[in-house]
């Protein structure tokens, strides 16, 4: 497996310290017999069943590992996981799925590293629980987006569409952090790959729908309308919304500091945000629909 990572860390172009962390992390668990138990039983219960209980599975191994060898767990939670590509990979391939959507899917692991160094100062990730759809093929990066299917949890008729909560099904979209623009391009290509991959299980013109910060309707009265974030959002029929707080700042500005006159204001958005903070203003999450 050290070899396989080793070829891993190099195929998706990890960074040195960050591969001298983790293989060093691998190290120490491998030579300690009851964590080397406990990793080989969690990436065997992987290959006997992709749809597990992993929070019986992995997760409850993966504290145990972390106890044992004092390995931060969120590093081993993240290690553990790019084991598993491994076996996820053979899947892509038994199943005769596009192994670019692999790479795509596999890349989350990477910009989840890159989010707990830079908010946790950890090389790990501070939200593995997230991994599991990928890994359980339930969830799959389609270009510049991440797409699922799941019921939708509110009711909406526009324009000869009728959603019904818990009843009818939906593509449900997340964005992902990749260092890379959120463009109209990028995501009308991502939008058109999923239609084809999922019309088989919705068919051909089935909803989007995302829950994100991105959506919160007052982000129109903090950003220009030639922001990406401005123009993904217009997409979107928002139904609902809500006030969480800065619970999400972390997602915009690397850290899990609130206070708006110690966030950093080194882009133009976050700019914006600040400013908008400044004045009292609120922040929070939006659930919209694109037809």
């Amino acid at each position: 497996m050290r070899e396989y990572l080793t070829s891993f860390f190099k195929e998706f172009e990890y960074e040195d310290k960050d591969v001298q962390c983790l293989l060093c992390a691998y190290d120490t668990i491998t030579a300690n017999e009851s964590a080397d138990k406990l990793l080989i039983e969690v990436l065997s219960a992987y290959e006997a069943n992709i749809s597990m209980d992993y929070q019986a599975e992995v997760f409850s191994r993966t504290r145990q590992i972390s106890e044992i060898t004092k390995v931060h767990d969120y590093t081993v939670e993240l290690l553990v996981f790019m084991c598993m590509t491994k076996h996820l990979k053979s899947v892509y391939s038994e199943k005769g799925l596009d192994m670019q959507i692999y790479k795509d899917s596999v890349l989350d692991l990477k910009w989840k590293l890159e989010e707990c160094k830079l908010v946790k100062g950890i090389c790990g990730s501070f939200v593995s629980p997230w991994f599991c759809g990928f890994f359980d093929l339930t969830r799959f990066a389609l270009g510049r987006l991440q797409f699922e299917i799941i019921t939708t949890w509110q009711d909406y008729e526009k324009n000869g569409v009728k959603l019904e909560r818990d009843k009818s099904k939906v593509i449900n979209v997340h964005i992902p952090r990749t260092g890379t623009p959120l463009d109209k391009d990028s995501c009308d290509s991502a939008y058109a790959q999923a239609r084809e991959f999922f019309k088989e299980q919705v068919g051909e013109n089935c909803p989007f729908v995302c829950y994100s910060w991105l959506l919160y309707p007052e982000n129109k009265d903090i950003l220009p309308p030639h922001t990406n974030i401005y123009r993904f959002m217009s997409e979107y029929d928002i139904v609902g919304w809500e006030v969480n707080y800065g619970e999400d700042l972390w997602r915009l500005f690397d850290t899990e500091e609130k206070n708006p006159h110690r966030l950093p204001a080194d882009s133009s958005v976050r700019r914006c945000y600040v400013e908008h903070l400044k004045r009292g203003g609120r922040v929070g999450c939006g659930f919209g629909v694109r037809l």
